[in-house]
């Protein structure tokens, strides 16, 4: 989560070397605590590397767990799905 939101505003709409990333953070979204969900969905939704499958499990994920999540961090996730222009019906 960190290291996606390093890039700042670059652009990398098109720049598959974060695909590894994207990857690793759906293959592990379980083992992160809510802040650390926010941050990829948000670090992601910055750079513009828009991983389907990566904001889906996001977004199965967050209901789940939707009670540890404080506002901040659903602030954060809401504008990440709304950026990155994903649709989840409980964001």
């Amino acid at each position: 989560a960190h290291r996606v939101g390093k890039f700042g505003g670059r652009r990398f709409r098109s720049d598959r070397r974060l695909q590894p990333l994207a990857e690793i953070c759906g293959r592990r979204i379980r083992e992160f605590e809510c802040q650390h969900i926010a941050n990829i969905a948000w670090g992601f939704a910055k750079t513009e590397f828009i991983d389907q499958r990566l904001f889906r499990t996001i977004a199965a994920e967050t209901p789940r767990r939707i009670r540890d999540f404080n506002p901040q961090d659903m602030a954060n996730t809401a504008w990440a799905f709304a950026t990155a222009r994903v649709a989840a019906e409980i964001l």
